[in-house]
């Protein structure tokens, strides 16, 4: 019997420091996919300064974490990165150096119409880039098609769309994925100024990562991508510069650990049904037509001839 190899020491593991001195831990060639969120560089306060440089030293430090990070892909590996529209310009060029770009996919944020900018538009959303190493990369579009509703899927039920197979298991997501960012009362919120939600992290996972696999983020902070790959059976290792998000990380990893392992509430019994006679089966109207059609007529009955009086005679007709 094959002994399944064990997982390395570094997987499904979060490490508390700067990922560019922690990536030496990493093998070459053993992640199936780098799913990151750096810092913007807008001037937040995540406990340090990473989100504070100047524009310069802001895209050297980028590029100097993207030529670490790269070599630990696998050769049919990919990356997905959160950019602002501020530096995607700039960073796409990065990676378009290094890597094919497949496509800039725009997050809808679904920012509420209120306030905002006087002097410019108001920017509500995030931009994503999606690059792979080679031709032959990983990707599962069926396991992140959308699933048409009841009153779509009837409108297309015409004859040229029966068979169709994007009409059965659902469409491509496209590349301007509308998900709503995580107000302070949505219950996936953690105590992150830049969270981002699980439906992207996981639509990217079950795309590009395949099961089993393992996907490398540098700049965890809350720890959504730690949480979606042991939510869809995929394996994870990153890293954090601050303890506050580490014991954060920690926290939602532990919660998930004892949902996962809680035993599924049973389901209702359902009522006994009332046992039913099968109701006779009614015969089809031709049926019916065809058996009074070969009846034949009723004879007609003498009609009842009436009693004679006692004081009658025979012959008399009454």
């Amino acid at each position: 019997m094959t002994k399944l190899a064990e997982r390395p020491d570094w997987v499904n593991r979060v490490y508390c420091e700067d990922a560019l001195a922690g990536l030496a831990r990493i093998p070459d060639g053993s992640v199936d996919l780098i799913l990151t969120d750096p810092p913007y560089n807008l001037g937040k306060d995540y406990g340090n300064a990473s989100d504070q440089q100047s524009v310069a030293d802001y895209l050297r430090w980028t590029e100097a974490w993207i030529d670490a990070a790269l070599p630990k892909l696998k050769a049919n590996g990919s990356l997905y990165i959160f950019l602002t529209w501020r530096y995607s310009p700039e960073i796409f060029v990065m990676l378009k150096q290094r890597m094919a770009m497949m496509n800039e996919i725009i997050w809808d944020r679904r920012v509420p119409s209120m306030g905002g900018s006087v002097r410019s538009f108001s920017s509500v959303h995030d931009t994503i880039g999606f690059f792979v190493k080679r031709k032959d990369y990983y990707f599962d579009l069926d396991a992140v098609r959308i699933a048409y509703d009841a009153a779509t899927k009837k409108a297309r039920s015409r004859s040229i769309f029966i068979g169709a197979k994007w009409l059965e298991v659902g469409y491509n997501p496209k590349d301007l994925w509308s998900v709503s960012r995580l107000h302070k009362e949505h219950p996936e919120r953690a105590d992150h100024p830049t969270q981002k939600p699980l439906e992207i992290i996981e639509r990217m996972l079950k795309a590009s990562c395949p099961p089993g696999g393992v996907v490398l983020d540098l700049f965890m902070g809350s720890g959504t991508t730690a949480l979606a790959a042991k939510r869809c059976g995929r394996d994870f290792v990153g890293f954090e510069l601050n303890p506050d998000y580490c014991a954060i990380i920690e926290q939602r990893l532990a919660a998930l650990a004892q949902e996962l392992a809680a035993p599924a509430a049973p389901a209702p019994k359902a009522a006994k049904a009332a046992v039913k006679k099968p109701a006779a089966a009614k015969k089809p109207a031709a049926v019916k037509k065809l058996a009074a059609a070969k009846k034949p007529p009723a004879a007609k009955k003498a009609p009842a001839r009436k009693a004679r009086s006692a004081g009658v005679p025979e012959d008399v007709v009454i």
